[in-house]
């Protein structure tokens, strides 16, 4: 019953028995809980590791099980931080996905595979933005990094969306955490919303893409300059890929109007992000533009994680993160 949290059925039994019979021996638990000794050893060994079970006062070679509320609690923290890593390690492998295929259609000559077709040019981009969506008969699937949108940009579009959620388009829209204090942003993703649309949020997005009916995807060649360049992909392959970095994606973003949730430590996804960064070695202005914030604010966030780790520099708070458990070991 408590596999979900890292406990193995035989270590559970065990330490139930233990709490029936708290002065119980290892041959007495054997006979309560109907297993062989050996297995009782090294139930009590992955207790031991879990800290389930202690030394007994006064007799340090008799192990007791601690209470089930304080055990329950270590138990659920320790999940807890292991899915924070886990987190974690999904958003790297995303942002890594999208930016091997990207670089990839970059590399390719123009006209050199059948799937990829590359827009260069800002006009030509643009142009292609506002044909496409017109073909859209089913699904819009969007990745929004760049933080909070433009007056000008957001009164564009809306015409757009209308139509298309009129025709009954399913739109799903993934914007940064960043936008939740802007208010322009915050106004029209609720006027989508009531439209029919969908709009979440996380932390940072590994580039800007659009899926149109899981037939077309629209990527940006560059992460850090959109106007640099795109790539038009219809290829089988790619667009499976993309559809499921985008699914991971949503699963883990948060709705619009939901207040954001932290981790096992009390780091909001924002937070989380930046100390990865910047255990990474990335600048404040890299970790503005990824969280899609302003300079000066991810250089409080960043001094405000500094202080709460008491570390005086950069590679010292990176070092104490993975000390206290809020970076993995081997990011």
């Amino acid at each position: 019953m408590l596999t979900a949290l890292g406990l193995d059925s035989v270590a559970e039994t065990v330490y139930r028995t233990m709490l029936r019979h708290p002065a119980a021996g290892v041959a007495d638990l054997g006979h309560a809980a109907g297993l062989p000794e050996e297995e009782i050893r090294e139930a009590l060994d992955t207790l031991s590791e879990l800290a389930l079970v202690r030394p007994a006062a006064g007799d340090a070679g008799r192990l007791r099980a601690v209470s089930p509320d304080i055990g329950m609690e270590i138990l659920v923290a320790r999940q807890q931080a292991r899915l924070a890593a886990q987190r974690q390690r999904l958003e790297a492998s995303r942002a890594a996905a999208a930016q091997l295929i990207s670089e990839y259609t970059e590399l390719q000559p123009a006209g050199s595979h059948p799937g990829v077709e590359h827009l260069v040019g800002l006009d030509r981009i643009r142009d292609r933005l506002a044909a496409l969506p017109r073909e859209v008969r089913e699904e819009l699937l969007t990745f929004a990094p760049g933080g909070p949108q433009t007056s000008e940009n957001m009164a564009a579009s809306r015409p757009l969306n209308q139509d298309l959620l009129g025709r009954g388009v399913r739109m799903r829209t993934i914007y940064l955490d960043s936008v939740r204090t802007n208010r322009p942003t915050v106004e029209h993703a609720n006027w989508l919303a009531r439209l029919g649309g969908q709009v979440r949020t996380v932390a940072s997005l590994p580039t800007r893409m659009i899926l149109m009916d899981r037939r077309i995807a629209m990527i940006s060649v560059s992460s850090d300059d959109t106007a640099a360049g795109a790539v038009l992909l219809t290829g089988q392959g790619m667009l499976t890929a993309l559809c499921a970095l985008f699914e991971t994606t949503w699963e883990s973003a948060q709705p619009l109007g939901r207040v954001v949730p932290t981790d096992a430590h009390g780091l909001t996804g924002q937070q989380a992000t930046t100390l990865r960064l910047l255990a990474e070695g990335h600048t404040d202005e890299a970790i503005a533009k990824r969280l899609g914030v302003s300079h000066r604010t991810a250089r409080r966030i960043a001094s405000e994680l500094m202080d709460r780790l008491g570390a005086r520099s950069r590679f010292e708070a990176g070092v104490r993160a993975v000390q206290q458990g809020w970076l993995p070991p081997h990011p």
